[in-house]
This record gives structure tokens, C-alpha cells and sequence, in this order.
């Protein structure tokens, strides 16, 4: 691999395939992301950590951690539904057990635990190969698309 600026040209791993999630989304401020299919039509979400994931330590921020997570649980949770409806999340509980470092892959791998009519639960574990970075347990809930509302002075 070359050197930190040449981290986005590094190699990504077979089997995935370049991830565009549609619409605006703070989900996008990750950067490029990159998505492996799996046969029970779930995916794998991977990236190539850069500098401008980490923190002063050099390690990735807690908080770009958590939106990887919560992003590859809403995405996953809503895919194991049958793509309906939307799903927002409740509860997001981690545990942050390891340091990844720049240049390393980081992939988000979800398991639904149970998909009931209004909500939906499920895990995630952050890996670095088969290190274990970060772990996440989910609670989402099913709704309708909400339009933005505003309160008026008058």
C-alpha cells in the first residue's frame, strides 16, 4: 500500500462493489463506501479508513464508528423487511473494543435478531479482518416517510 494520500486508490477487497446511498443523508459525510451482496439479500458495508475518519490519536472517531454502525443496521433492518417501510432508529448501544487504524478496511456486518410488525432489532460488529473494532445492538421502528415540520411564530 502507498503512502496515507494514496489511501483512497488502495485496493478494495473482492466481492464488493461501489455503495451509493440514494438522497441526501448525513450517512454520505463517511465518505466512499462500498457494498458486498450476501445471499440473504443483506450487504456488507466496507471502506478504506482515512485520516479524515480519526481523531488526534490517529484511530477513527467514536462518533464515524457509530454512524457506520447505525447506518449498516437501518439499511440492513429495512433490506430484511422486504425494503418496507422506512425504519428510524429507537435504541443504539455500543461497545467499543478495539482500535482500527488508517489504511485498514472496516466492514459493518449486521445480523437481524428479530423483525416484528413496528420494530426491528439487530447487532453489528464492526471488523478490521477478524478483529472485532466495535460492536452494536439496535433498536429501529417502522414509519411511514415523515415530512419535516416547522413551528410558526404566529
Amino acid at each position: 500500500m502507498g503512502a496515507p494520500h494514496d489511501l483512497n486508490q488502495a485496493a478494495v477487497p473482492e466481492g464488493f462493489r461501489p455503495f451509493v446511498y440514494a438522497g441526501p443523508s448525513y450517512f454520505q459525510t463517511l465518505g466512499t463506501l462500498h457494498a458486498r451482496d450476501l445471499p440473504d439479500g443483506l450487504i456488507v458495508l466496507g471502506l478504506r479508513l482515512t485520516a479524515a475518519h480519526c481523531n488526534r490519536l490517529g484511530i477513527p472517531h467514536g462518533g464515524m464508528l457509530a454512524t457506520l454502525a447505525d447506518g449498516a443496521l437501518g439499511i440492513n433492518l429495512h433490506r430484511a423487511r422486504r425494503n418496507s417501510p422506512t425504519m428510524v432508529t429507537v435504541n443504539l448501544s455500543l461497545d467499543y473494543l478495539a482500535a482500527a487504524r488508517e489504511g485498514e478496511w472496516l466492514e459493518a456486518h449486521v445480523t437481524p435478531r428479530r423483525l416484528g410488525r413496528q420494530l426491528a432489532f439487530g447487532d453489528c460488529v464492526l471488523r478490521v479482518g477478524e478483529r472485532e473494532v466495535l460492536r452494536a445492538t439496535g433498536i429501529f421502528a417502522a414509519v411511514a416517510r415523515v415530512r419535516p415540520s416547522f413551528e410558526s411564530d404566529g
